[in-house]
């Protein structure tokens, strides 16, 4: 047995386990310790690999460990900044994330250049290389942004936007550069290197969400959906440099082709955050503290002086540059703390840039040393330059952060709505559990964490042992999927002698909002099915009641086409069912394409410009061509169908004919059948925002407006 004794490890630490344990130790309490002094956890883990690092006490290497777990973090990073993005804010915000871009790598590159030659005395070459450096920067701050909750932000949207616009500008310009520096810049330099761009950005965007949807449709299991995440971060990484571009830019790219494939509420999205956060993350921030040497303040005035420059030059640059983008778009202050936090640090795209032109040998002095592209001042200030740019970015994005949630929160301090949405899953087969509980968790609120109710019903009249143990194993199957999501299921368990009794009385007790029933993958639905549905459950529960067939994951939908009858606008429950379909379409960034009459898609248009997401409008105002509409149903497609009880106003006799064109015509394809509340139904007044138009009839626009404004603000 081999004992080993700590105390004579020598330093710096060579045992794998020592060190390890050193780095999950820090990644542990360096937040929970700074925190304390109101120090940016992102910070406190530079710090710690400042402290720990070859510069510091020297307790560990920066070796190839530390180097291959640090551009892991740094590419999760970019492709979560991808994969979080918000794509309808981003179509919408496209021109303004170019237009930031383009103050980002301007205003560095001319004060750069500027700086470079004329205070720093360099050549031409120099210093356009070294405005390149200000003018990529990293995203440290983000994950600290997405924490606080604000990661939709349209600031943050348009600063990933532009970020992924300035440093595959610079980098292009660091090719240039070294191309130049070598002789190779062309006719030939050119073609290559936009062809090989070309080629890897119709890769990355079109076939990589044709093999992800394929993968997800086919592997279910937990463990394999993470791992070919990771395959597909890796691979666009590769594919990107392949191409003559930096890893980064695959890796975000990689993400935003996945982005419709993994929803935000989903399981894999909640475990792809936990660990780049809990692991992959906090490896680069501790990886960057190692770089940093606070020795170099006091080598030489030539150092200090080019740090000086350097900080100064890039912090002023990108501060006017967020500055600009606040007066052009007129965001508040706290949305330029955001775009200036988010792009102000230096770290990945500089530190490759400093070591290339480090490593560019230009001539010999005299005395045979190197003359370099980046001399040694220039390294060493760089160094110092992503210890003060961090720094601020940090400082500065979680105070423009934590000002822009506590402003969303005061917004959204009357939570009725959110404690009142509750939301009632019976379930009874195991094989459809997973995408019943997906679907709740899919469209309930945001803010909404415990409002997911899970029943199991037990026939008294076959009450035994294995069908008591059963229905709990079903249930328990049931909250672990929804726990996966960091949402908390309630497992009822009910005897009785009827299921639609059992199911209505539950809804009753628990003050249920929402109902959603599942039908098996394999069967059709029957007109018996939607007639004991329409006498039991919706003649005694007036809630939106949602019924779901799951022929494939909701994850893998491209679109889901919504077939709205006429009038339905006026009933009470147009705003709730509403809002779930938004949730759907804003949590998958799946595209709705609604059928309706003109009056109803002037109304949801207006909706959709003051909420984007990816809508198409179509025109349909006669149910006796329903059948037409099966012409523009596409693979991948979900078929949303909403429905009226007999003798309302949005009642169309062509709906008793549903469960025949489904059985018919869309047999192997997804859907979703809709019931909304409608006044006149036993606990009509089951929902009371303490505002008349809940429980009356809609007939005015200007109710509808603010009734839909109301849930939409308390999302």
């Amino acid at each position: 047995m081999v004992v080993i004794n700590i105390f004579e490890t020598s330093l710096p630490l060579t045992d794998p386990i020592l060190k390890f344990l050193l780095i999950l130790v820090i990644i542990l309490f360096a937040p929970i310790i700074l925190n304390k002094i109101k120090i940016p956890h992102l910070l406190g883990l530079i710090i710690a690999g400042a402290v720990i690092g070859p510069n510091g006490i020297y307790l560990m290497e920066r070796d190839s460990s530390i180097i291959l777990s640090g551009t892991a973090g740094l590419l999760y990073i970019m492709f979560l900044a991808g994969l979080e993005i918000d794509l309808a804010d981003f179509k919408k915000n496209r021109k303004k994330s170019l237009v930031f871009g383009l103050y980002t790598f301007l205003i560095p590159m001319l004060l750069g250049i500027l700086s470079g030659i004329y205070i720093l005395g360099f050549s031409i070459a120099t210093s356009v290389l070294l405005a390149s450096m200000f003018a990529s920067h990293t995203l440290i701050a983000y994950p600290l942004v997405s924490k606080l909750g604000v990661a939709k932000n349209r600031a943050v949207n348009i600063t990933v936007g532009g970020t992924m616009i300035t440093d595959t500008l610079a980098l292009l310009v660091l090719a240039v550069i070294v191309g130049m520096t070598t002789g190779e810049v062309n006719t030939e330099f050119w073609v290559r290197l936009s062809g090989s761009i070309l080629v890897f950005g119709l890769i990355v965007m079109f076939l990589f969400p044709i093999i992800g949807r394929w993968f997800f449709k086919r592997f279910d299991d937990n463990v394999s959906q993470y791992i070919f995440v990771l395959v597909m971060v890796f691979l666009g990484a590769v594919l990107a440099e392949l191409a003559g571009i930096e890893a980064i830019i695959g890796a975000f790219l990689s993400g935003l082709a996945l982005n419709r494939l993994i929803p935000h509420t989903s399981p894999l999205m909640n475990r792809i955050e936990f660990v780049g956060n809990a692991i992959f993350i906090p490896f680069f921030l501790i990886g960057v503290g190692m770089l940093i040497d606070y020795r170099v303040f006091f080598k030489d005035l030539e150092t200090i002086k080019v740090a000086t420059v350097m900080i100064v030059v890039a912090t002023t640059a990108k501060f006017i540059a967020a500055w600009l983008t606040q007066k052009t778009y007129k965001f508040t202050k706290d949305e330029r703390r955001l775009i200036f936090g988010l792009s102000n640090a230096q770290a990945a795209a500089t530190l490759a840039a400093v070591l290339v032109g480090y490593n560019i040998i230009i001539g010999e002095t005299p005395s045979g040393d190197p003359i370099r592209l980046l001399n040694e001042s220039v390294l060493n200030g760089t160094i110092l330059m992503i210890l003060v740019t961090c720094t601020i970015a940090s400082f500065v994005a979680q105070k423009g952060a934590q000002n822009i949630a506590l402003l969303e929160s005061a917004d959204t301090d009357d939570e009725e709505y959110e404690n009142q949405e509750k939301i009632l899953i019976p379930i009874s087969n195991s094989e459809t559990i997973d995408e019943l509980v997906n679907l709740g968790v899919t469209i309930k609120s945001k803010r909404n964490k415990d409002g997911l109710y899970a029943l199991s019903i037990v026939d008294n009249n076959k009450l035994d042992g294995s069908s008591d143990k059963n229905a709990k194993k079903i249930l328990n199957k049931a909250a672990v999927t929804a726990s996966a999501t960091d949402t908390v299921l309630h497992q009822l368990l009910r005897y009785d002698l009827n299921i639609v009794n059992g199911i209505t009385s539950v809804a009753k007790e628990h003050h249920i909002t929402d109902l959603i029933l599942g039908l098996h993958i394999n069967k059709g639905i029957s007109s018996s099915f939607l007639g004991n549905l329409t006498e039991g459950i919706l003649t005694k529960c007036n809630t939106t009641t949602l019924i779901y067939k799951p022929a494939q994951p909701l994850t893998t939908i491209k679109r889901h086409l919504i077939i709205v009858p006429e009038n339905a606008e006026k009933e009470i429950g147009f705003p709730f069912w509403l809002i779930k379909v938004w949730n759907i379409a804003r949590n998958s960034g799946a595209q709705l394409v609604f059928y309706a009459n003109k009056a109803t898609l002037k109304l949801l248009e207006e909706i959709q410009t003051n909420h984007p997401i990816a809508c198409v409008f179509e025109d349909f105002n006669n149910w006796n061509d329903f059948l037409i509409l099966a012409r523009d149903f596409h693979k991948n497609d979900n078929l949303i169908i909403v429905l009226s009880r007999k003798d309302k106003s949005s009642y169309h006799n062509n709906m008793s004919k549903i469960p025949t064109y489904l059985n018919a015509y869309f047999k192997n394809t997804s859907y979703i059948l809709i019931y909304p509340m409608q006044s006149g139904v036993m606990d009509a007044g089951q929902i009371d925002l303490k505002n008349p138009t809940f429980i009356e009839p809609l007939e005015k626009l200007d109710d509808i407006r603010k009734t839909i404004a109301e849930l939409f603000k308390r999302k």
